[in-house]
């Protein structure tokens, strides 16, 4: 029996979290964002880019972000998280995918994300080859609750909408 034609559309869904630490520059959405800390990781730790790059790379059935950049590997430490977006975008287009749309979420107590989010978007969007209309960065506070409102840490969820190309 063949198989199945693949549906028109895919969602995926992407998570990430960070620690923050003195030291480290904070980027969020390819963002340098002014703090005293930043986020700790192998790579710029941007979490909004590396959720957003899980739930692409999930829509697609391409993995994840650790298959494709592993921490293990030096090659990515200290790298810029827009190289791992571009990458996706690529396997995205070789594998007949186009984004429709990335809606992203960061739980953040401190610093306020407000004035950073239009940078952000267009940021990622570049990135993506979409358009910033495609793509909506939400910051959201804690109101003083967990990890992120203690300021612990920053956490990123992102879902996508992909069409076939």
């Amino acid at each position: 029996m063949p198989e199945p034609e693949p549906a028109p559309y895919r969602v995926g869904q992407g998570v990430d979290v960070h620690a923050l630490r003195p030291g480290r520059p904070l980027v969020l959405g390819g963002v340098a964002i002014p703090s005293e800390r930043g986020l700790a990781g192998h790579s710029d730790a941007d979490v909004l880019a590396h959720a957003v790059c899980d739930a692409l790379l999930g829509a697609a059935g391409l993995g994840d972000l650790g298959t494709h950049f592993p921490s293990s590997d030096p090659r990515w430490a200290g790298s810029p998280s827009e190289v791992f977006l571009r990458h996706a975008a690529r396997l995205l287009a070789e594998a007949g995918w186009q984004v429709a749309n990335v809606d992203a979420t960061v739980c953040c107590q401190a610093p306020r994300l407000g004035p950073f989010v239009e940078r952000m978007r267009s940021n990622l969007a570049r990135a993506l080859s979409i358009t910033p209309g495609q793509v909506r960065v939400a910051p959201k506070s804690t109101d003083g609750l967990g990890f992120a409102g203690r300021g612990e840490g920053i956490a990123a969820l992102a879902v996508c909408l992909l069409t076939r190309g």
